[in-house]
């Protein structure tokens, strides 16, 4: 009889090892929250003047629009070279600040990448623009 105690002590936890995966796995899971996307046969508004339009999609698959415009600068005519560099013989991008396109533009304009613009690299820059 005594060889039968470490059988039953075996299958016992084996049948409650099993019982306890089966009730694990009969756990229903909570339904996904409701979302709120437009329906599919909404038309996508069109972009704004000037603008752009992107989809895209979040989490949980919801689907969006993101229409986006770069407001016009109205900066009125340039200023001259030496009303921006203050008498100086080169423009800083500080000075640069109060001319917003030339400041848009200054990593452009400043072609050797000396941290100022020199009066002919303003001239050739306005010649662009025009």
């Amino acid at each position: 009889m005594k060889s039968r105690t470490p059988l039953i002590a075996l299958i016992t936890a084996g049948s409650m090892m099993l019982a306890g995966s089966l009730l694990a796995q009969d756990q229903t899971m909570p339904p996904p929250p409701p979302s709120e996307t437009m329906p599919a046969t909404a038309p996508t508004p069109p972009p704004p003047p000037g603008g752009t339009q992107a989809q895209v999609s979040g989490m949980q698959g919801q689907q969006g629009t993101i229409n986006s415009v770069v407001p016009p600068v109205a900066a009125g005519p340039a200023p001259s070279f030496e009303q921006l560099s203050g008498g100086s013989r080169y423009i800083t991008e500080d000075q640069a600040s109060a001319y917003p396109l030339l400041a848009n533009d200054f990593a452009y304009v400043d072609k050797g990448k000396t941290g100022h613009i020199t009066k002919a690299q303003y001239e050739r820059w306005l010649n662009g623009n025009k």
